[in-house]
C-alpha cells in the first residue's frame, strides 16, 4: 500500500470488522479521560460515522465543557462549543453547533478524533477531506493533546503515507488502552 487511497480502503475494511468492539473502546477512552488530569478547557469531541466509536455519552459525566469539529466543507475545521441549542449540518453535513462561536486553540484541554489508521509515529489516515490535518498544521492547534480512536487491528505496522502538513498525534486509544508513538 503506498498510496492514502489504498490504504483507505484497507483499513476501512478493517475498521469495519472490528465494529463489535466500540463498546470496550469507548470504555477505555472513558477511563483515560476520567483519570488524566485534564488540563482546564473544552473536551474536543467527534460525532461519529458509520464504524466510529460513539464517544457522546461522556458529554453527559465529564466535568468539561465539550466542543465539537465544525467543517465548512472546502476544508476548514473549527471547534465550537457543544450547547443546549440544536445541531444543524456543517458543510460535510455533520451535525454540529454551527451557531456556537469559533473556539480557540488554547480553550482546548484534549481532542479525541476518529480515524481508519494510525502507525506507530503517529500519522493518522483520516477519509481524505485534510480537515483535522489542516487544523492540526497550525503550531497552536498541535499543541493541543490529541489522541487518535480506533480498533487495534488499524494501528499500522508500517508507515503510512505521509503529506508535509501531517502532524503527529500524542497517541491513540484502542480496546487494549492508550499507546504512544515511539
Amino acid at each position: 500500500m503506498t498510496t492514502k487511497q489504498d490504504c483507505r480502503g484497507h483499513f476501512r475494511e478493517r475498521r469495519q470488522q472490528q465494529i463489535s468492539l466500540g463498546s470496550a473502546i469507548y470504555r477505555q477512552v472513558l477511563t483515560m479521560v476520567q483519570r488524566s488530569p485534564l488540563r482546564p478547557g473544552y473536551l474536543g469531541l467527534y460525532w461519529p460515522l458509520s464504524s466510529e466509536v460513539d464517544l457522546r455519552p461522556i458529554r453527559a459525566i465529564t466535568p468539561n465543557a465539550v466542543a465539537l469539529p465544525v467543517a465548512d466543507g472546502s476544508g476548514g475545521l473549527q471547534y465550537r462549543r457543544w450547547g443546549d441549542t440544536p445541531l444543524q449540518a456543517d458543510g460535510c453535513s455533520i451535525p454540529a453547533p454551527t451557531d456556537a462561536p469559533a473556539l480557540r486553540a488554547d480553550q482546548l484541554s484534549l481532542l479525541l478524533v476518529p480515524a481508519l489508521a494510525i502507525d506507530h509515529s503517529g500519522i493518522r489516515l483520516g477519509y481524505g477531506g485534510g480537515y483535522y490535518d489542516r487544523l492540526r498544521a497550525d503550531p497552536l492547534w498541535a499543541a493541543v493533546p490529541a489522541w487518535v480512536v480506533l480498533p487495534s487491528a488499524c494501528i499500522s505496522s508500517e508507515p503510512l503515507p505521509r503529506d508535509a502538513w501531517d502532524v503527529p498525534f500524542t497517541g491513540w486509544i484502542t480496546e487494549h488502552g492508550p499507546g504512544q508513538p515511539s
